[in-house]
C-alpha cells in the first residue's frame, strides 16, 4: 500500500445519491473502487475520487462499509470448502456471523452488493449465510424464498423427482 491510500479518502455514492466518504485503504478491499482509483492515477492528490455505484442502495452500501471497516481490523477466517459445519458461527469469528444476521432481503442486497462491487470475503459470508439459511429446505419453500416460478407440470416434476431421487436421500416408498 503506497503512502496515498493511508490517508486519503474516497466518495461512494449509493443509487440513490447519497455520498459516503471512506479511507481509500478500506474502500480498496472492493476490487471495483481498486481498479477504479488505479485509473485515476494523473488527478490531483487532494481531488476526492468520486465512484458511482447505481446498483447499490445507501442501506446496503452502509453495511458494505462497516464489513469493510470491521475487515480491515479484524481480517475473516477464510471459508473453506468442505464447510467444516453448517453453523456459521462455527466457520467465522462472531461479528462476523452477527453480521449477516439481517432480514433476507438485506442478506440478498449484500449478495448483490459485493457482487457487484468485488469483494470477495464479503460474496463469501453472505454465500455462506444463504447457503445456511436454504439448507434443508424443499425445492417449494427454496422456490418461495428466491422468489422462482415452477415451470414444470405436476406430471414433469414427478418424473424429475422420480430421475432425481437419489440426490433427495433414502428412497421413497
Amino acid at each position: 500500500m503506497d503512502e496515498d491510500d493511508a490517508h486519503g479518502t474516497v466518495r461512494l455514492v449509493s443509487k440513490e445519491g447519497d455520498t459516503f466518504e471512506v479511507p481509500v485503504e478500506i474502500a480498496k478491499l472492493s476490487t471495483l473502487v481498486m481498479t477504479t482509483l488505479g485509473e485515476g492515477d494523473d488527478a490531483d492528490e487532494d481531488d476526492i475520487v468520486e465512484i458511482p455505484l447505481p446498483n447499490v442502495k445507501a442501506t446496503v452500501l452502509a453495511k458494505v462499509i462497516e464489513y469493510c471497516t470491521h475487515y480491515k481490523d479484524e481480517p475473516m477466517t477464510t471459508i473453506t470448502t468442505p464447510l467444516k459445519s453448517n453453523r456459521i458461527e462455527e466457520i467465522v469469528q462472531e461479528w462476523y456471523a452477527n453480521f449477516v444476521k439481517v432480514e433476507q432481503i438485506m442478506l440478498f442486497e449484500l449478495v448483490t452488493a459485493a457482487n457487484f462491487m468485488d469483494i470477495k470475503p464479503l460474496l463469501d459470508l453472505t454465500c455462506l449465510a444463504v447457503s445456511v439459511y436454504i439448507k434443508g429446505k424443499s425445492a417449494e419453500e427454496i422456490r418461495r424464498i428466491f422468489n422462482i416460478s415452477n415451470d414444470f407440470s405436476p406430471e414433469e416434476e414427478a418424473q424429475v423427482r422420480e430421475e432425481n431421487q437419489w440426490a433427495e436421500g433414502a428412497p421413497k416408498k
